[in-house]
């Protein structure tokens, strides 16, 4: 070969391992969900650093309303436009596989990676025994005190999950707390959420703690004795007699309850820390899901997948592989004040370190974590669930409700084909 056609090839290699030309580059489209505005900017980073160290790979990211998110997504789906890569609402993924959206990411997940990641993230993207999506962060319950109160009442404060109240010990405290002459309710609800997925969220880990479900877990088709069964009856009862007895408030002015005094505890997620935190400063205590039956806290939050649309999977697994890594996760959940899915990262966390005033929701998303329903129906499943909580909240019959719930599941289990 001549000298300058070795030369020319010389350079063309040396060119290639620099960077790849744009016609050379995979380009991929990722949809995520609007979030908040300190969570669009973290990723927005994250996106324009991968791209600027993944030459060869180009992530397009487009925004979509999360109101109308999933809306959204269904229709891509039917146009056969899905992205390359989606964020999705973790309850919703068995539906997405059940649709045909998703690839299973099994082949790329490390084993070092499964290991580190919560038990809580791992069930949530399981469907039918493969792995389908990983979220950065999850979401957990627990009860937010004010600690003056608490301690005017002579309240024991728990420590740990171990430690948490017993029904017996949760009544007396909020029997206390009702004679306390500065709080009105004992106990928010956050009601003024309004009826939707905080209600399943919310209140089902009430219905599992008595011993009942949204459906039969074993089988994943029968709801009847399941939703509508004596323990659920029974928490259904319980949960209408707090509203009856002026232990929460059915109406809500608001998200000011617990801040201005007037609730004592309050029934909710760590995203209210920063706003409880400042506005309570020590008195603030954050408190164990409390010990019924059983001992349950919610689970589940948004995730990353890979449509079966994608051009290049692997190369999507590289960003989802990249937003994966423990100081990457610690960047979003100081941003948005979520629970870091992988332990690592945890450890890297002020908030959520061993010792971190949010370490309890970790410890009890590895412990009494309990995954909404894994199943194509659970859109359907929360939305009548929901409805029902907000009548019983309201006054209805607790049964009728709840025989309700149940006939229109199975209906729509058999509709699906899923029964």
């Amino acid at each position: 070969m001549a000298r300058w056609m070795r030369l020319v090839l010389t350079v063309v290699v040396l060119a290639a391992t620099i960077a790849a030309p744009a016609w050379a580059r995979t380009e991929l489209t990722m949809w995520y969900h609007s979030g908040q505005a300190e969570e669009r900017a973290v990723l927005l980073d994250q996106v324009a650093r991968f791209n600027a160290a993944h030459p060869d790979i180009f992530i397009r990211a487009v925004e979509i309303p999360e109101g109308s998110y999933n809306e959204q997504v269904q229709a891509a789906a039917l146009a056969g436009d899905l992205p390359d890569i989606l964020d999705l609402d973790g309850p919703m993924i068995a539906n997405y596989v059940w649709a045909g959206m998703l690839l299973p990411l099994d082949d790329f997940v490390s084993p070092e990676l499964k290991s580190d990641l919560l038990p809580s993230i791992l069930a949530q993207g399981t469907y039918e025994g493969r792995l389908y999506a990983l979220g950065v962060f999850d979401a957990g319950l627990g009860i937010w005190g004010n600690r003056r109160y608490l301690e005017d009442v002579g309240a024991r404060i728990p420590q740990s999950v171990e430690d948490a109240w017993t029904f017996t010990e949760f009544m007396d405290v909020l029997d206390r707390l009702k004679a306390h002459p500065e709080v009105r309710y004992p106990l928010d609800f956050k009601v003024n959420y309004g009826v939707g997925e905080w209600f399943t969220f919310g209140f089902s880990p009430i219905f599992q703690a008595f011993g009942a479900d949204l459906i039969d877990r074993s089988t994943m088709d029968r709801a009847q004795g399941v939703v509508n069964g004596p323990a659920a009856r029974a928490a259904g009862a319980w949960l209408q007699s707090l509203f009856e007895l002026g232990y929460a408030n059915p109406n809500p002015p608001g998200d000011t309850e617990f801040i201005d005094g007037s609730a004592a505890l309050s029934w909710v997620g760590h995203w209210m820390w920063p706003q409880y935190s400042s506005e309570l400063g020590d008195d603030l205590v954050l408190l164990p899901m409390p010990k019924f039956m059983r001992q349950v806290t919610g689970t589940g939050s948004w995730a990353w997948s890979i449509t079966r649309n994608a051009a290049d999977p692997a190369a999507a697994w590289k960003f989802i592989e990249f937003l994966l890594q423990p100081e990457e996760i610690v960047k979003m959940t100081d941003a948005n004040g979520a629970v870091p899915s992988r332990l690592s990262a945890a450890r890297m966390s002020a908030n959520y370190q061993p010792g971190g005033p949010l370490s309890l929701y970790v410890e009890q998303l590895q412990t009494i974590g309990l995954e909404r329903p894994v199943t194509p129906a659970y859109p359907a499943i929360s939305a009548y669930f929901a409805e029902a909580i907000d009548n019983i909240i309201h006054g209805a019959p607790v049964g009728p409700e709840l025989d309700r719930v149940a006939e229109n599941i199975e209906m729509e289990l058999a509709f699906m084909g899923l029964r």
